[in-house]
């Protein structure tokens, strides 16, 4: 195998012989953690030199990316223990890290704002700035490019696990750039190491960088799929599927009482730039309408570099809500541990998304209020970013 011309923070780790020496380690890592020629993060770092693996931690979807989204993971036994940090506690505890001088964090994040290993990295480092350990975050391209910012700021009463900081849904970051974020501009104040990556260029998509793509959670099994989540998860906060329990999860949506080729001349009539939405039939075999036959729509992205996957989603909604506002209901809660409210509210970062479809207003006018917040937070992102 050819080496990748782009080198991850855990294909660097090996050479930082003295970061970790003498350490005993605690591990936060799932089956997307390996290096560009395959090895896993846990062999990794149990070969470094004076340093004892001795505790891994698996976040949502557990340390294997087994479970489906929502499910508790539980603590594991064996040579070296497994604690969760998706369960009745989110955050390592004291105990957790009583036997340990540092964590390391490797997971693939996928570039926005509700995927929960960020929110999983964030509380770990507020763990280690609690208790005096090191954090050492490894970093990884941003699969979805590094550029392109779509979105608005979580208002401060809607933080939950799929947004603690305020970020917007497609942030443009890194794992290690929004841990600089959160250490410094935000004053988690932990004792913050992040290996950088090598010959990242902030354009560069990951099948660009020469990285493979391994599903870090069980719906999100490709690049296509990343692509178009920083807007179709925003499904979840409806009673349409997402397409989970399809082969094609965040790239189709719809429901039993669509009629599909309807929704897409809809779609397709708002010219959305880099994307062309083509009606569908599925029947998902678990979640959401399991068994029945939907109607609806995949999104086929046909220009990635002009793509707006947030003010897709968003059309998504808007045209399912007005086409058929009947059947069309919000999701009630529990989501994401929050038990108040609603779903759609806390994956958009406040009530105004709900509020305009509910008013009637156009895609435009939805994406334009979809921008609140932005023009604080651009500069912010800049002073933050490793790479060019």
């Amino acid at each position: 195998m050819s080496a990748s011309p782009v080198r991850t923070g855990l294909d660097c780790l090996p050479e930082l012989r003295d970061l970790l020496r003498g350490c005993r380690v605690g591990l936060i890592a799932n089956p997307s953690s390996v290096t560009a020629t395959f090895r896993h993060a846990r062999e990794v770092v149990a070969a470094l030199p004076g340093v004892t693996l001795a505790a891994l931690f698996a976040p949502e979807h557990g340390f294997e990316a087994v479970e489906q989204d929502l499910v508790e993971i539980p603590d594991a036994g064996g040579r070296i223990p497994v604690h969760s940090l998706y369960g009745p506690v989110r955050r390592p505890t004291a105990a957790m890290l009583e036997r340990l001088d540092a964590l390391v964090f490797d997971i693939q994040d996928i570039g926005s704002r509700y995927y929960t290993y960020i929110w999983t990295m964030a509380h770990a480092m507020e763990a280690c700035a609690a208790t005096g350990r090191r954090i050492v975050v490894l970093d990884r391209p941003n699969p979805i490019g590094g550029r392109a910012v779509e979105g608005n700021i979580i208002r401060a009463d809607h933080r939950s696990f799929v947004g603690l900081y305020p970020l917007p849904n497609r942030h443009g970051m890194t794992a290690g750039e929004i841990a600089g974020l959160l250490n410094r501009h935000h004053r988690i104040g932990a004792d913050l190491v992040v290996v950088g990556c090598e010959g990242w260029r902030r354009e560069a998509w990951l099948d660009e960088a020469g990285l493979p793509f391994l599903p870090p959670s069980p719906n999100m099994a490709t690049l296509d799929t990343a692509a178009v989540y920083p807007g179709g998860c925003l499904i979840e906060g409806t009673n349409l599927s997402e397409g989970r329990g399809t082969t094609r999860p965040f790239e189709i949506t719809g429901a039993p009482w669509i009629e599909s080729g309807r929704l897409a001349d809809a779609l397709n009539a708002e010219k959305l730039p880099g994307v062309h939405f083509r009606p569908v039939s599925f029947r998902p075999t678990f979640h959401k309408h399991a068994g029945e036959e939907c109607g609806g729509v995949m999104q086929h992205v046909t220009d990635r570099s002009a793509y707006l996957p947030y003010r897709s989603g968003i059309a998504l909604i808007a045209h399912i809500r007005r086409l058929w506002p009947e059947p069309f209901r919000w999701r009630d809660p529990p989501y994401e541990y929050e038990f108040e409210r609603l779903p759609i509210d806390i994956l958009s970062g406040s009530p105004a998304l709900r509020e305009g479809v509910e008013a009637g207003q156009g895609v435009p006018e939805l994406a334009e209020a979809a921008n609140e917040g932005r023009s604080a937070f651009d500069p912010v992102r800049e002073r933050y970013l490793l790479y060019r």
